[in-house]
């Protein structure tokens, strides 16, 4: 069982972009949004994927993900997924050792832009990019399955 120890910031400028080594496309939708177990289905490009997580306690999580046919992905977002898809480009890139993720959200949720880090340790330090603003770890309007149900 892999354990996921997140934190998130609000994104104040675009200068990601030029520092990204790579961007996907992702689109998404879930299956449960419930605080013991959010079941998501993801596809990032032409791959796609089932992740489950559990209970967020602190900023941990238990997390399993598995990698699924892209068309069993397509069946699924179309027919059992709740709410809203959310649809967004994810760039990645390198802050002083740390990998950083940031979503730029498309759609209905266009103009917002969150940046994302993954810990091995909760009290972790860690130094911030600039484009790095106020952070919204456990602020549930910014976890996507909160989004997803947000038109």
């Amino acid at each position: 069982m892999a354990k996921e120890i997140e934190r998130k910031f609000i994104v104040i400028n675009d200068t990601y972009k030029a520092l990204a080594y790579e961007c996907c496309y992702i689109k998404q939708g879930y299956i449960s949004t419930d605080k013991e177990s959010t079941i998501r289905i993801r596809i990032i490009d032409k791959d796609a994927f089932i992740t489950i997580k559990g209970i967020t306690i602190g900023i941990t999580r238990n997390e399993w993900e598995y990698k699924i046919p892209y068309s069993d992905a397509c069946e699924m977002l179309d027919n059992i997924t709740k709410g809203n898809l959310i649809e967004k480009k994810r760039y990645y890139l390198n802050h002083c050792g740390y990998k950083w993720e940031i979503d730029e959200f498309l759609g209905s949720h266009a103009g917002l832009v969150i940046a994302e880090i993954e810990l091995k340790e909760e009290d972790e330090i860690f130094p911030l990019p600039v484009f790095v603003g106020e952070e919204v770890t456990g602020n549930p309007i910014y976890y996507n399955s909160t989004l997803a149900l947000i038109p």
